[in-house]
């Protein structure tokens, strides 16, 4: 009976003890890396999305490193000739060979768009 009720009392006090170091530190945690990231810098909503690293890892295989164009145009100076919401559907939709899709998340695609419509 004492086995019994120590067996008990010790799972008892373990199902508290891991639920609340569970709970208060995954939501603190979750919450504090949301407010640092919001209130670091609200001016930099680039800093959220790094386009360059975005273009580096999705669209350099084909438009080069340097933008200087692979298999795919040379976009050094496309923003002379697309707007950010043009680029934008063409990196949502494709154009040419260019397959649609590469990019999924919309914070990205205007993020990206947004970078190289700066390129004059």
């Amino acid at each position: 009976m004492k086995l019994k009720n120590l067996l008990l009392a010790a799972g008892l006090g373990a199902t508290l003890v891991l639920g609340a170091c569970g709970s208060d530190d995954s939501s603190s945690s979750d919450t504090t890396k949301e407010d640092t990231s919001m209130n670091d810098d609200s001016s930099k909503t680039e800093t959220a999305v790094d386009a360059e690293k975005i273009f580096a890892n999705n669209c350099a295989s084909c438009h080069g490193n340097n933008l200087e164009g692979n298999v795919g145009p040379n976009l050094t100076k496309v923003g002379s000739k697309y707007s950010s919401e043009e680029i934008q559907d063409i990196i949502k939709n494709g154009k040419g060979q260019m397959p649609a899709g590469i990019l999924k998340e919309d914070e990205e695609i205007v993020a990206v768009a947004d970078w190289l419509a700066e390129k004059k």
